[in-house]
């Protein structure tokens, strides 16, 4: 049987990474060019130390797609590392930001606003997560509904119009302690009015519309957006649960 990209995730999380490079290896025996499996077995060997195997793999992904964002990060970072340097100290530098990432679909985010520290102390990595949207913010909550933070106003924003158009997010907590709270969200349904619109995009929009439009149909959906700050979520929550995947 052929296991799950999730199962593939799980064990990145857990740092299990022979188990991860065997489980990146089974799906890739399934689909010979399914990037995101071929980024996480690149991962995972360069925490093992196979440098050279996880250059190949990353220079593979550069074949199929020469633009990958995470293949050519990546592949820079291998080729500046001198020869004493500890892999161990590289997957520290390097485990926050690449491990799970998957171009335009996921997100590392820092919450704002957290909860006290006693709130914080309880989360656990891994922890799934609930998201609210509520007076044009984004909250998020443990399954408890127990406030834990907000997002930063320029994803949450974004994020909201695409909620409200038919995408469907996941996430967990990935790290928390004191007054710090990161978490990991991934797009796992993209609608297809979006098909072509990144959730999260590696250059930040200057504007949220996701099409073009006349100066007079801006000018109308910005007093749409005036009046939904006013009274669209003035007394209603839509509820998405966040699931770890």
């Amino acid at each position: 049987m052929t296991p799950s990209k999730n199962q593939a995730i799980q064990t990145a999380l857990l740092g299990d990474w022979q188990n991860a490079t065997a489980i990146n290896k089974a799906l890739l025996n399934h689909n010979p060019n399914d990037i995101e499996a071929l980024n996480r077995l690149a991962f995972a060997l360069t925490v093992l130390g196979k440098l050279k195997n996880a250059k190949s793999i990353y220079k593979k992904v550069l074949r199929i797609d020469s633009l990958n964002p995470i293949a050519l990060k990546n592949i820079k970072r291998l080729t500046s590392i001198s020869p004493q340097k500890k892999i161990k100290n590289l997957a520290l530098t390097t485990v926050n930001h690449a491990f799970l990432e998957e171009t335009g679909k996921t997100k590392v985010v820092a919450l704002v606003n957290v909860a006290q520290p006693k709130v914080i102390a309880r989360l656990t990595v891994g922890q799934s997560l609930v998201i609210s949207i509520k007076r044009l913010k984004i909250f998020i909550q443990d399954k408890a509904l127990q406030y834990i933070g907000v997002l930063p106003d320029d994803i949450g924003k974004r994020l909201i119009k695409f909620i409200k158009g038919g995408n469907e997010y996941e996430g967990y907590v990935k790290s928390a302690n004191d007054h710090h709270v990161i978490i990991f969200i991934r797009e796992i349904k993209r609608a297809y009015k979006f098909k072509d619109q990144p959730s999260f995009p590696y250059a930040t929009d200057k504007s949220l519309n996701f099409e073009k439009k006349s100066p007079k149909a801006v000018q109308k959906e910005n007093k749409e957006d005036e009046k939904d700050e006013k009274y669209l979520f003035a007394e209603n929550e839509v509820s998405l649960k966040i699931k770890f995947s």
